[in-house]
């Protein structure tokens, strides 16, 4: 009965969204109290838990999404952007620039959080995209492949580590697991998938559209890659900072607050307004009046975002993962499968990938001990399985949908069929090392 209450609100969604013309976020709106009424939430609490989804979701997004979106209007107008393709283009050959982002973008998102990762390297996408007059989807969306991967994968990112302390995993080997399945999947999912995937029309968001300026105006190439990359490089700098040996609390704490998401990207931001912007001869006022115009280009994006909060919030509150959960653990199959599985419905009926993973390692923990199976392979199954068909009732699905400015139809054939094929490739992945492992 739940998963065909899901299965309606998740029609219902797609419906208003597509033949009604109705605006994603009152779609949201509309489909997540349907939702909560027809799963049983009293009517008195389910404001609660809709306006709970949105904060939940907006308190972790909203920042890094608002300053990323100026550090890209700024990396753009500046040139930044522009400098960056001309030297990647230039070291690779426009024939190989997709291999060049991908790769690029799999060692950045190593040490990134994906929502940083994405707001971060769309702007340096579009400037490929503008400059050589490529096909948006067709280059943009392998980088995304590759951002998607280490996130579903690879510690350090919230899932994985989770389920690494869950599972009682090695970091290290998981790690290394990961490693081993996510290069073939970034190549599947990525430019292989996406040469079929050339003749979708995108007009990519405005706001990251700068005019080409003159090779005397751009900015020095040192000067582009490390603003447009000093977020990363912060990151990496927090991450390393445990393996350092320094025990003083009061270091462990400023560099706690500094590696915050959030503060690395005001942090970035204030140091691109200077090199970027200041130094480059631009006004305050002219700066000011490009964030406002960036900040706004990302509005529907924000509440699109919110209403998806809204939506896996209720399904949450409402037992709903917890109810899918209990009928799936009478399913007899290989405990590996059994993780995947469980993640991939989860993460269908809820959208969030963090959610599916978490909520099926909670389910799966003490079958992994009974059964002795790999515990490091188990996160990166259940990391698989969380992956798999990102869709309407997905932030992540939004973001790309609404930065590409594609069609739904569009943005399941690309962007969800992409998240299936990196979920496919890395059960099958796991299920091969687990026969050499054994």
């Amino acid at each position: 009965m739940v998963l065909a209450i899901i299965l309606i609100c998740i029609i219902l969604l797609i419906l208003l969204v597509s033949w009604g013309k109705v605006n994603p976020f009152v779609a949201f709106l509309i489909v997540a109290i349907a939702a909560g009424l027809l799963l049983g939430i009293p009517i008195n609490k389910l404001m609660a838990s809709i306006q709970k989804g949105m904060g939940d979701i907006m308190g972790k997004l909203l920042i890094i999404i608002c300053l990323g979106a100026m550090l890209g209007k700024l990396v753009a107008v500046s040139g930044a952007a522009q400098k960056i393709a001309e030297v990647l283009v230039k070291a690779v050959g426009e024939k190989h620039i997709q291999w060049a982002l991908v790769t690029a973008g799999f060692i950045i998102g190593i040490p990134l959080f994906y929502g940083i990762g994405f707001v971060l390297m769309v702007p340096l996408i579009f400037s490929v995209v503008y400059k050589y007059k490529l096909p948006a989807v067709y280059i943009g969306l392998p980088m995304l492949a590759s951002l998607s991967v280490t996130h579903g994968f690879l510690p350090p990112h919230p899932s994985p580590s989770a389920l690494v302390a869950m599972f009682h995993a090695n970091m290290a080997t998981t790690f290394i697991y990961g490693l081993m399945i996510a290069i073939p999947a970034i190549i599947i999912a990525g430019p292989l998938f996406a040469k079929f995937l050339k003749k979708i029309h995108s007009e990519p968001l405005a706001t990251f559209r700068a005019d080409e300026l003159p090779a005397e105006k751009l900015p020095g190439a040192l000067n582009s890659f490390f603003t447009a990359l000093l977020p990363v490089i912060l990151l990496m700098l927090s991450a390393l900072f445990p393996y350092l040996g320094i025990k003083n609390v009061v270091a462990v704490k400023v560099i706690a607050f500094l590696g915050d998401p959030s503060i690395v990207m005001l942090i970035a931001l204030v140091v691109a307004t200077f090199t970027l912007g200041i130094k480059q001869g631009k006004k305050m006022n002219v700066l000011a009046g490009n964030y406002t115009d960036a900040v706004k280009d990302i509005a529907l994006i924000l509440l699109i975002i919110a209403g998806s909060g809204a939506l896996s919030e209720v399904l949450t509150t409402s037992g709903a993962s917890d109810q899918i959960a209990d009928q799936l653990k009478t399913l007899n199959m290989p405990p590996l499968l059994l993780g995947w599985v469980i993640a991939a419905i989860i993460r269908v009926s809820l959208g969030s990938a963090t959610v599916a993973g978490l909520t099926a390692a909670g389910i799966l923990v003490k079958l992994v001990t009974k059964s002795h199976v790999d515990a490091n392979l188990m996160v990166l199954s259940i990391g698989a399985g969380s992956l798999a068909f990102s869709h309407v009732n997905d932030s992540g699905f939004w973001l790309f949908k609404e930065y590409f400015n594609i069609s739904i139809k569009d943005t399941i054939r690309s962007w969800s069929l992409m998240e299936t094929l990196v979920s496919l490739t890395g059960l099958a992945g796991v299920l091969i090392i687990n026969q050499f492992v054994k």
